[in-house]
């Protein structure tokens, strides 16, 4: 029996972040009988239970602000190591999501080493660079990706360009790498066109079926809201660009209203959250097209979902972006009309057009990031990995 023990998603049953979710899918679609999941959950208490068949292990941290995604990435490694010493468990793996804790994994490396237990890393994106960070954090965030890579026995990257990022910046090293994506759901919503769910939320909203632009996602800097926004507004185009972002009480929603003026323009429309997965899943479906600014991070999990979904993909010309899309979307930059453009000659696209675009969006999904693929990747490195 391979024991995998996962720590840095705040757990499962998720809430559809993108590691939760990962977590969730890769307990819930095991296939080998050989390996068995431990999971951390960040909890207030410190309790165990199963889900999916994966022991989950409750860690309760204090409310320490931005330390406490750190804190709780320690007491869970602490309580892994020893759960394997107290119960001689042979060839552990412990797999870290994201670099949160890379000063202080040099002296629990020691400890797992002599436990006979190796360090795999998932490092995420380029969290240092997020704009959310003031500058002595993304120090600390730099500091702990280095560590994390010299440390580490193996880093799995959701990214090729994330894989080349960690080879060729700590190349000193010598990091041993491998990419597994991310996956994404394919199957079609539940829901129909005249589902009560689905009318209701068009009706309270002002949207209707294919007159709207979507993006979904994160309400930060460094995924271009700002961009997009002005650029829209400049657009001649009649539809609406609605956005699901958690927007209330946010210092960011207020900058960009008094930088852009985008309340008097009643085309956007911030729409709040929306937590029901098979509504959001038409609301993708149903979209004229979807903008995604993303260009920190790897794989990222909306993009996965809208190239799933929404016929018309109008992308960031970043290198993740392509490499996950190639020929499947169109692609914007943030010089000055370029998108504004863009989406005047898509509001012109035939049907035709749109089908070739949506049919290799698919294409991509269903050849390269299903969850059915990408548990069987993450399987086979589990069972198979020598030193």
């Amino acid at each position: 029996m391979k024991n995998i023990f996962i720590i840095g998603s705040k757990g499962i049953p998720s809430n559809y972040g993108g590691f939760e979710t990962f977590v969730e899918k890769l307990t819930e679609g095991k296939v080998s009988e050989e390996i068995k999941y431990h999971v951390s959950c960040l909890a207030k208490d410190n309790e165990q239970f199963y889900h999916n068949n994966a022991r989950c292990f409750n860690v309760n941290v204090p409310n320490i602000g931005p330390a406490k995604a750190v804190y709780y990435d320690i007491m869970a490694l602490k309580k892994v190591l020893m759960y394997i010493e107290e119960n001689n468990i042979n060839n552990a793996i412990i797999y870290i999501l994201a670099c949160r804790i890379g000063p202080f994994l040099g002296k629990y490396k020691k400890k797992a080493r002599k436990l006979g237990a190796k360090i795999f890393v998932n490092p995420d994106g380029h969290e240092w660079k997020r704009a959310k960070w003031n500058a002595f954090i993304r120090q600390y965030w730099k500091l702990s990706e280095k560590l994390m890579v010299k440390h580490a026995n193996l880093l799995i990257c959701d990214s090729k360009n994330i894989e080349k990022y960690i080879k060729d910046d700590y190349e000193k090293y010598n990091p041993n790498t491998t990419f597994i994506a991310y996956g994404a759901e394919t199957s079609k919503s539940m829901l129909n066109d005249d589902s009560e769910e689905l009318v209701n939320w068009y009706s309270d909203k002002g949207l209707k079926k294919k007159e709207y632009y979507l993006v979904v996602g994160r309400f930060v800097p460094e995924n271009n809201y700002e961009t997009m926004i002005r650029e829209f507004m400049k657009s001649d185009t009649k539809k609406d660009f609605a956005i699901i972002t958690n927007f209330e009480k946010n210092k960011f929603y207020e900058e960009l209203k008094e930088r852009t003026g985008f309340e008097n323009d009643s085309r956007i429309k911030f729409v709040g959250t929306v937590y029901n997965q098979e509504l959001l899943k038409k609301i993708r479906e149903n979209a004229y097209g979807y903008f995604h600014g993303h260009e920190v991070g790897g794989t990222n999990p909306s993009l996965l979902e809208a190239l799933a979904t929404t016929d018309l993909n109008i992308l960031l010309n970043v290198g993740f972006n392509k490499e996950v899309a190639e020929d499947g979307a169109i692609y914007f930059d943030k010089k000055k009309n370029n998108l504004a453009e863009l989406i005047n000659k898509a509001d012109k696209l035939s049907e035709d057009e749109i089908c070739v675009f949506s049919k290799k969006a698919k294409s991509r999904i269903d050849s390269e990031y299903t969850w059915e693929l990408i548990i069987k990747r993450y399987e086979n490195i589990f069972l198979n990995y020598k030193d």
